[in-house]
């Protein structure tokens, strides 16, 4: 089971330079055992075309490395932070995308102007609070994962699936690794459509709420009928 979940994790790492998602080695995936708890995710600073299976690190839920000969992203008490608080989420990733990173940098939320948004997601992809001096010094990688969590505030992983943080950049997540690259393309191209909707109209509205609901319950929970069954 382990072996399968790090070819997971890999393949989901090799995709996001594929999609256009990081930059030399700014971006991670990871994906969990919900069994076992174990993590499988990037090892920190290895360019992706040369990253195997066997690079891939595996760490414990309090990010002790037990599998592995590489160091671990230095994400990792992020995606761990995640994971303890987000429900069925098993993939978690972290770009550096330039759109979505361009709205983390301008401190602002993504509201949802089109139906493109409303599929991923119902409301806005929020902003993070920005971290204090005193976050930074308890634990700065740790501290950014309580960030996010709190801005979820009891929604459910499914109705926020992506958060900025704060002049960072997004984390995404899903039901696996792969489903979280999905979301982090998703997100990315979402972002620039925003992006270009204020240029053309600075006071562009959102789209009204009951096409939202439409869109996104045609996705997403027991009534979906987007797709094959």
């Amino acid at each position: 089971m382990l072996e399968e979940l790090k070819a997971t994790v890999l393949a989901a790492n090799l995709e996001l330079p594929r999609a256009g998602l990081v930059t030399l080695t700014w971006g991670n995936a990871s994906g969990q055992d919900r069994e076992t708890g174990l993590v499988v995710i990037k090892p920190s600073g290895v360019p992706y075309d040369a990253m195997t299976v066997e690079d891939m690190v595996v760490v414990d839920s309090e990010g002790r490395v037990v599998e592995g000969e590489r160091r671990p992203s230095t994400d990792t008490p992020t995606h761990l932070a995640l994971y303890r608080g987000l429900p069925g989420v098993s993939g978690v990733v972290h770009t550096h995308s330039t759109w979505a990173t361009a709205w983390a940098q301008a401190r602002r939320s993504i509201p949802v102007f089109g139906t493109t948004h409303a599929d991923l997601c119902p409301g806005d992809v929020p902003v993070t609070d920005p971290l204090t001096p005193e976050d930074v010094l308890s634990g700065y990688e740790f501290a950014t994962g309580s960030k996010i969590i709190s801005i979820v505030a009891g929604r459910s992983p499914q109705e926020v699936p992506a958060v900025l943080v704060n002049g960072h950049g997004p984390f995404c997540w899903g039901s696996s690794a792969a489903d979280a690259v999905v979301t982090a393309i998703t997100l990315e191209s979402v972002a620039k459509m925003a992006w270009l909707t204020v240029a053309l109209d600075p006071a562009a509205v959102p789209l009204p709420e009951h096409i939202v609901a439409r869109h996104f319950t045609r996705k997403h929970g027991s009534g979906a009928y987007y797709g094959q069954p």
